[in-house]
């Protein structure tokens, strides 16, 4: 039982030094629910593959202190991003705002999807059209 309460010790211990956001929680439960959000969209700039909420790099614990402060200030969301858009681009975000310069992003996908959609039908509506070979069915009717 020893052993059980030593591991189970040394356990909290790791995950606690391990933490990527060491900083202290917000008391408002609507805030820290805010923070955690925004956290998950930002991308972290050095890594660009994680977002600063998982990225342990010195930008994202920078870019997370920073947002941290901008909400304790009563910034809106909207506020954080803007400032994280005008600073670092539209790259910072995960999900990138519809504008002029990501209207591809945004409609590429359907684009595609109809393309595809539309070969589709007329492969299918090409070959509804073939005349059907009898000789191979009465090869088949023969042998059985």
């Amino acid at each position: 039982m020893r052993l059980f309460a030593c591991i189970a010790g040394l356990l909290l211990l790791v995950s606690h030094a391990a933490a990527i956001d060491a900083d202290k929680a917000f008391e408002d439960p609507a805030l820290q629910a805010r923070y955690e959000k925004i956290i998950s969209e930002v991308r972290c700039l050095k890594c660009q593959n994680q977002t600063i909420k998982d990225s342990n790099a010195f930008l994202a614990d920078d870019l997370r202190r920073e947002i941290r402060r901008m909400l304790e200030e009563g910034k809106t969301d909207a506020e954080v991003f803007d400032f994280l858009v005008v600073r670092y681009g539209e790259f910072a975000l995960y999900r990138p705002r519809m504008s002029g310069k990501t209207l591809v992003l945004w409609l590429a996908p359907v684009v595609f999807i109809g393309f595809g959609a539309f070969i589709a039908f007329r492969v299918v509506r090409r070959r509804m059209s073939l005349p059907v070979d009898d000789a191979a069915e009465s090869i088949d009717e023969s042998q059985a």
